[in-house]
């Protein structure tokens, strides 16, 4: 594979970055769009790697350490991911790691401060993920082979904080920068016509929502129930966390009593939960109250400080058939008149979607990678992709059935408002994914710059194995 262009794969891939993080041995996180619990690794699979050692030191950069364990580790996500590896050498991973060590130790020396309770609360939302994919904290815990969630979190405290200076120090080096027309212009038609890229198949998205309706009566069924499980505790002494694991329709707590540990004002759990939580003195237990996800009662089992050991306890109003049946009819006849002309789709949606976050730009689905409106086809949510890959510009689908994290369903169709098929690169049609293309060029250019400068003057120590190695940065001094 090309230098320059493993290069712009890891640099993209760093730009891109999210806030789930896989802490390798020595703090430095992996960042991962989908974590690897979701996907299992077969290990099995794994290709034996050439020079490998248990727990070798690979590299030391400033003050950190990148193990031979922790090369072995980054193939391993990106297996996780579906990305191959058979083009990636372990010399092009170790300069990935480097770099990443490199950032870190530069964000110190220029004094970039990242606050704890940041990195606490992104723990938090990594932690709550997690526990909701495997089940339990014993599980994620054993999965990554710590004895209990203060080793873990203390790992991912480290992780976090690296991986979030190495971030910061990043943008503060390409912030400022900025193309120009004439660079666009010059980057593009710089590249021979032959080796100008294909853009993909994309398409653009709107979709109007209807959700069934939850009566009132379900609620205060609902109420009743919470209000009748909290008077037995109060009233019998019943267990609290026995209720929760019978009853709690919290998949990241029920099978652990409900419980919530380390939960901190700034951590980012809904507001009415967080009022609730440090509202209550130690023993109290709430009223039933309300969430985005549904109805709780909550108990504070242990205050220490600043943060709250809670439980709580999670149920669902229940929607009835008439109220399925009611908006089945509601939605079928949005698209008979989309269909017969009385109304425009994206004007439906903005009268009728129950989807707030779309319904007030016509429907219009924003692409969570880029941001932007357009989908690529072959990267895009595979049941999203199902249920749009053959329809027409302007043709309105069947209608679907979507649920929630909680089980609550709702109804939908979709359509495509426009269509965008592979092509060559055109300048005109195209200039704002070339001016992309250029302006990454130019961060690559400057990060370049910026990092053969700081390699000078960093203490850098790089095992013999890879001394040989023909890395895209002078990392030997050579």
């Amino acid at each position: 594979m090309n230098k320059y262009l493993v290069l712009l794969l890891l640099f993209t891939a760093t730009l891109q970055a999210q806030t789930v993080v896989v802490p390798d041995s020595t703090g430095v996180a992996k960042s991962n769009d989908s974590l690897a619990v979701s996907k299992p690794v077969n290990r099995d699979t794994i290709k034996p790697f050439k020079k490998y050692k248990a727990e070798g030191v690979s590299a030391v950069v400033g003050e950190y350490v990148i193990l031979d364990s922790d090369i072995d580790k980054a193939y391993v996500e990106m297996q996780s991911q579906g990305i191959s590896v058979d083009d990636i050498s372990r010399c092009q991973l170790l300069g990935k790691l480097m770099e990443d060590k490199l950032y870190a130790h530069q964000a110190k020396q220029d004094s970039i401060m990242v606050p704890d309770a940041e990195i606490n609360g992104m723990i938090d939302q990594q932690l709550q993920y997690m526990i909701s994919e495997l089940g339990s904290e014993e599980k994620v815990a054993a999965y990554y082979r710590k004895d209990n969630m203060a080793d873990l979190r203390k790992d991912l405290f480290e992780a976090n904080k690296s991986i979030k200076l190495a971030s910061l120090m990043q943008q503060k080096v390409i912030e400022k920068l900025e193309v120009t027309p004439e660079e666009v212009r010059s980057f593009f038609f710089s590249i021979p016509e032959e080796e100008r890229p294909v853009f993909g198949a994309e398409i653009e998205i709107a979709q109007i929502v209807v959700e069934p309706k939850i009566t009132k009566k379900a609620i205060d069924d609902v109420k009743e129930k919470l209000n009748a499980m909290r008077a037995d505790i109060l009233d019998n002494g019943t267990s609290f966390s026995t209720k929760a694991v019978l009853y709690s329709k919290d998949p990241g707590s029920a099978s652990k009593g409900g419980l919530y540990t380390g939960v901190k004002r700034d951590s980012p759990w809904a507001k009415e939960f967080k009022d609730q939580a440090f509202s209550l003195l130690e023993g109290e237990i709430s009223e039933p109250f309300e969430t985005e996800f549904g109805w709780h009662i909550l108990y504070v089992e242990k205050i220490r400080g600043q943060e709250v050991d809670v439980r709580h306890i999670l149920l669902f109003p229940e929607v009835s058939q008439q109220s399925i049946d009611e908006a089945q009819s509601e939605i079928e006849r949005i698209k008979n008149e989309i269909e017969a002309g009385e109304i425009t789709f994206a004007e439906a949606a903005r009268k009728y979607s129950d989807d707030k976050e779309t319904r007030n730009n016509g429907g219009q689905l924003v692409n969570p990678t880029t941001f932007d409106t357009k989908f690529d086809l072959t990267k895009m949510d595979p049941t999203l992709s199902a249920q749009v890959y053959n329809l027409k510009e302007g043709e309105v689908s069947d209608v679907f059935t979507d649920r929630d994290r909680t089980g609550k369903s709702s109804l939908k169709i979709l359509t495509v408002t426009k269509k965008y098929e592979e092509h060559k690169a055109d300048y005109a049609k195209d200039y704002e994914r070339i001016k992309q293309l250029a302006l990454r060029e130019k961060q690559i250019k400057v990060i370049k710059k910026w990092q053969d400068e700081k390699v000078k003057d960093t203490y850098i120590s790089i095992n013999q194995d890879y001394q040989d190695c023909d890395f895209a940065g002078n990392w030997t001094k050579k």
